[in-house]
């Protein structure tokens, strides 16, 4: 069981949150964490590369002097991947790098990674974090009120709020995501976890629903 401090928006302890890991993740497994963090890059990939083949470059396809008599080694085209302006032996060509793991999979691993963060005490509570419009000067204050200011953190809220996501995104190092979009490496890639008392409850209900 995890007891973790509540803190307000200046940074003052006003509470605790009981919370045990094994209630979001029974067991934390390396494995599917690294296959659920290889698929989310591999997904990211743009794999618009392209090089040309020895049939594409400029040049003559004729042989550059005869077989045998010159002392020379045997020579083709001068577009032979060998020689220096020649095509690509290997040729890359546009590809998509995309694939899916199985949903429950990846609904496992995005709780065994907040799990993960619970556990190694990177996870910071919130009590609230609402703005009546985008001010990222006060997100700013309550970052470096929290000890954040210069620390990758994931902002987590309980569901879409635009004003918290506006206040946020422009702040180098921060990434604003509710409950519902969370997934293992938006959570593992941060150094820290910044959630809401709500967030965290909603995380807790998600958890059991999709543990049953």
């Amino acid at each position: 069981m995890a007891s973790l401090p509540i803190f307000d928006r200046k940074g003052a302890e006003v509470g605790r949150y009981e919370i045990d890991p094994k209630d979001l993740a029974p067991r934390i497994s390396k494995q599917l964490l690294h296959d659920a963090v290889v698929m989310y890059q591999a997904n990211q990939r743009q794999g618009t590369f392209r090089t040309k083949a020895r049939g594409e470059v400029a040049g003559s396809t004729k042989k550059m002097y005869r077989q045998k008599g010159t002392g020379n080694a045997r020579a083709g085209s001068r577009r032979s991947g060998v020689r220096r302006g020649g095509g690509h032996i290997f040729a890359k060509r546009p590809r998509d790098f995309s694939y899916r793991l199985p949903r429950k999979a990846l609904q496992a691993a995005t709780r065994m990674a907040v799990a993960s963060k619970i556990r190694d005490a990177q996870v910071i509570v919130i009590d609230d974090l609402s703005f009546n419009a985008p001010q990222t000067k006060e997100m700013n204050s309550i970052l470096k009120a929290l000890k954040l200011s210069d620390v990758s953190t994931l902002v987590t809220t309980a569901a879409v709020d635009r004003n918290v996501y506006k206040s946020g995104r422009n702040i180098k190092g921060v990434q604003v995501l509710p409950v519902a979009e969370l997934n293992a490496l938006a959570v593992l890639k941060p150094r820290r976890m910044l959630v809401t008392k709500a967030a965290l409850d909603a995380l807790r209900k998600q958890s059991a629903k999709e543990s049953a």
